[in-house]
Parts: C-alpha cells; sequence; structure tokens
C-alpha cells in the first residue's frame, strides 16, 4: 500500500510518499480501507518532532473507511463495518490498523468525507463547549480563527447552545464563512482585545477558545472578564511562552487550561456519546461541516503549505 511517512521531522518535505507493507491488525485491532483522511494541525506538530514520535512513522491521526479485517479478541465490530476514529497514528495510508474501542460507528448515510471532516474538530469543539466550559445562554464567547475548520464548529456548537459568539479572523472572505456559520460580531486580529471590551461593554467574554497559541495569547487574557475561562486548545502560531501566574488574579481571578481530546474521551461511552451528539448534528443538517480542499493522499506536501499558509478555511481532507 502506499502511505505519507516520515523518517526525519522537519518541514512538509519530510512527508515522504512510499510504499510500504500491509499493516496486520493485533489484539484488539482492526484494519480498515481508508476512504478519507483528514489533516489537523497535530500532524503538522508530529512532523515537525513538536510532538514527538518514534521514526520513521505514518502520519496523520483521524480517518474514515470501511473495516476489512479484524485481529483477535475483537467484538463489537466486523468486517464491513463503516468506521470512523480519532487519535490513531498512522492515519495517511490506504490502509490503517485501528484499536476497536476507537472505531466509532458511522450512520449508513453520512459519508465517508464528512466523517473524516468533522470526528476531530468537533469532537474537540463539544468538549470545548460543553465540558471546558460548558457554554450557558447568553455566556459571550470569544472564538479566534472563527474561519477555520475548528472555529465554524466551535461558533455552531456555542450558538446551539445560546452564546453570543465574537469570532477573529484575517480577511474579508474569512469574515463572511465566520458570519454564515452563526458569529454576532467578527473582528480583525489587530487590536481585538480592545474590540471585545467595547462590544461587551467592559464586562469581557465568559471563555476564550484560542487554538493560535503565542500571537494571540496575552489579548486572550486581557478580552476575558470576572473568572472568565482561557480554553488554550492549540498553538498555530507557536507555543506560548512561561508566564508568572499572578496574571490570573490580576485578570479578575481567571482560569486557564491546555485540554486535549484523549482526556475528554478517555473511556469509550464518553467516545461514543460526544461522537452521538456530534454526527447526529451533522445527520440532521444542525452542524454544517465545511470542507475547503480535498486532495490525494501524494499530495499530502501541498495540503500541510496550505495550512499553515493559512491559505484556507474549513477542513483539508486527502483522498487515498
Amino acid at each position: 500500500m502506499h502511505a505519507i511517512v516520515v523518517t526525519t521531522p522537519g518541514g512538509s518535505d519530510a512527508l515522504v510518499y512510499t510504499e510500504v507493507p500491509d499493516p496486520v491488525p493485533g489484539p484488539g485491532e482492526v484494519l480498515v480501507d481508508v476512504a478519507a483522511i483528514g489533516v489537523n494541525y497535530t500532524d503538522v506538530y508530529h512532523r515537525e518532532g513538536r510532538y514527538p514520535l518514534q521514526a520513521p512513522f505514518v502520519v496523520g491521526s483521524e480517518g474514515a473507511g470501511t473495516v476489512s479485517a479484524v485481529g483477535p479478541d475483537v467484538t463489537g465490530v466486523a468486517v464491513g463495518d463503516r468506521v470512523g476514529w480519532v487519535g490513531v497514528i498512522g492515519s495517511y495510508a490506504e490502509k490503517a490498523v485501528i484499536p476497536a474501542a476507537k472505531a466509532i460507528p458511522l450512520p449508513d448515510d453520512l459519508s465517508f468525507e464528512s466523517a473524516a471532516a468533522v470526528l476531530l474538530q468537533g469532537l474537540t469543539a463539544h468538549y470545548l463547549t460543553h465540558s471546558v466550559h460548558a457554554v450557558q445562554p447568553g455566556d459571550d464567547v470569544l472564538v479566534h480563527a472563527a474561519a477555520g475548520g475548528m472555529g465554524l464548529l466551535l461558533t455552531q456548537m456555542t450558538k446551539l447552545r445560546g452564546g453570543r459568539v465574537i469570532g477573529t479572523t484575517s480577511t474579508d472572505e474569512k469574515r463572511k464563512l465566520a458570519r454564515e456559520a452563526g458569529a454576532d460580531d467578527v473582528i480583525p486580529y489587530e487590536g481585538f482585545a480592545d474590540a471585545v471590551r467595547e462590544l461587551t461593554g467592559g464586562r469581557g467574554v465568559r471563555v476564550v477558545y484560542d487554538g493560535v497559541g503565542a500571537a494571540t495569547f496575552d489579548g486572550s487574557l486581557a478580552s476575558l472578564g470576572l473568572r472568565g475561562m482561557m480554553a488554550l486548545y492549540g498553538a498555530a502560531s507557536g507555543p506560548v511562552p512561561p508566564f508568572d501566574p499572578q496574571r490570573l488574579n490580576q485578570g479578575g481571578s481567571l482560569f486557564l487550561t491546555r485540554p486535549t481530546l484523549a482526556h475528554y474521551t478517555a473511556t469509550r461511552e464518553e467516545l461514543l456519546a460526544r461522537a452521538e451528539d456530534v454526527l447526529g448534528w451533522v445527520e440532521s443538517g444542525a452542524l454544517n461541516v465545511h470542507i475547503s480542499r480535498r486532495y490525494p493522499l501524494a499530495e499530502a506536501r501541498q495540503a500541510h503549505d496550505d495550512l499553515e499558509g493559512r491559505r484556507t478555511t474549513g477542513k483539508l481532507l486527502l483522498i487515498p
């Protein structure tokens, strides 16, 4: 089979399209013929070595396809099942082995592309808006990169829960997409903390969902109201430097968390409960999945270049 392999971490040229042996499922695992693969910033971090993996490795942690074989001791998943997954390294490939415990059953009328486009970011948006800070009706919420794949889903889920969304974007085209997703106000990054204070009558927001990191961190803290929550779920612009926790006191007894999806899908029951919500909303039309671009698997380098160059909106997919 063909896969995208990283031998030495680095830039996008570290992604090598090559032929590798077909994987074989072991105990508790299933083999999937991959139909669609999600491209995420986590993949960039793995490729760069920011999140180190044992090299060589096949990149990617999200996808969807059809089970073609099952290993020993597998129950509840059978050959022919349509499944999706998140958090399983080795997804940039024509075939992938995943733990049966991480196989998410897909509704028959949900396309593989929609599943691969929504699972990782949809489950992340779910735990952020339902668990890290459970948005309440009337809450003012700041969503950074509101026209990106995560931002569009965060905006929609915040609106489903009755919150008011202030989104940041960098272009007029992205501003339009954020408004179409339900953002109440869309502002540029420059001076966003002052704009947030003005839009909230000086109160600040209840929560900031920040996947940008270093470039927005200070402004995000300054945007929070009394006892506000800073949810730093990513670092697209680079990691946040160490800082004095006393700033949280000075800002109004603020909360800061650096969550990750694995800790909010720690059991299969929690994984399936969140997935049922997200996939159900996609099926019903309550949640719109915006697929920006599709690339052949062999063009993974271009997908990473476009993602890092901020030339995209919505979700990027690789198609084997």
